[in-house]
């Protein structure tokens, strides 16, 4: 190899480097809510404003209606027990006598009542100063019907137990009619529609669509990886 061949690889070695330090460790906002319950309106509204001032930044925000507050008057039409579970197993890792809405769990390391803009700026500003990711997750042969997404997938990287799909649509404004948020119209963005898991590293997935999705609705696919502990390890998102 000639002394400028040589040259060449090394300073594309060193750009390879220079550029895997500068990607941004995902940060994965989780907002257990419900348009049942009335402390959770403002918990919606500052998802939303995470979702935009955060936009292209390796910043996802999900949010999961769980189904508990639908025996109080008013049935979630997002919500799903599959939520609720979910987040009973963050209760447990967390070791949390009861469950609460709005829940925002953050990176599957913390959590707090989701209205609290002082807690997530500063978990913005902790977990911004991670500048480096080590797993990457890719997802291909993506297919979409009127009834599914079929798609192949592939993550690579350390600390990786399990790998989460979920289906989230962008937004939706919701007239409410009973419960604590009678006579309210309300907007929830990116609304888990469904998920799915995997513990395994590559393969194939197919996640269904509830039929109360419409054609006008606009999608995202959320891919997120934890450890053993749920904490997050990475995150990519791709529009359906």
């Amino acid at each position: 190899m000639t002394k400028y061949a040589l040259l060449i690889v090394l300073f594309l070695n060193y750009s390879l480097l220079s550029a895997q330090k500068s990607v941004k460790a995902a940060i994965v906002f989780e907002l257990f809510t419900s348009q049942g319950c009335s402390s959770c309106p403002p918990a919606d509204k500052l998802l939303e404003e995470i979702k935009i001032n955060y936009t292209n930044q390796n910043v996802y925000v999900l949010s999961y209606h769980v189904d508990y507050w639908n025996r109080l008057g008013w049935k979630d039409p997002f919500s799903n027990v599959s939520y609720s579970n979910y987040q009973s197993e963050y209760a447990k890792q967390f070791k949390s006598q009861s469950i609460y809405t709005p829940q925002l769990v953050v990176n599957g390391n913390e959590h707090y009542t989701g209205s609290n803009q002082v807690k997530v700026k500063q978990s913005l500003a902790k977990y911004q100063k991670n500048s480096k990711s080590n797993t990457s997750i890719n997802i291909t042969d993506i297919k979409k019907t009127d009834t599914a997404v079929h798609f192949n997938y592939k993550v690579n990287g350390t600390n990786i137990n399990n790998t989460l799909f979920a289906i989230v649509v962008s937004k939706r404004s919701t007239k409410i009619y009973r419960g604590e948020n009678n006579n309210r119209t309300l907007d929830n963005h990116n609304i888990v529609a469904n998920f799915r898991s995997s513990k395994q590293e590559a393969g194939a997935i197919s996640i269904s669509i509830p039929n109360w999705i419409t054609a006008n609705d606009e999608l995202n696919l959320i891919s997120y990886t934890k450890d053993n502990s749920l904490k997050v390890t990475g995150a990519t998102s791709i529009m359906l």
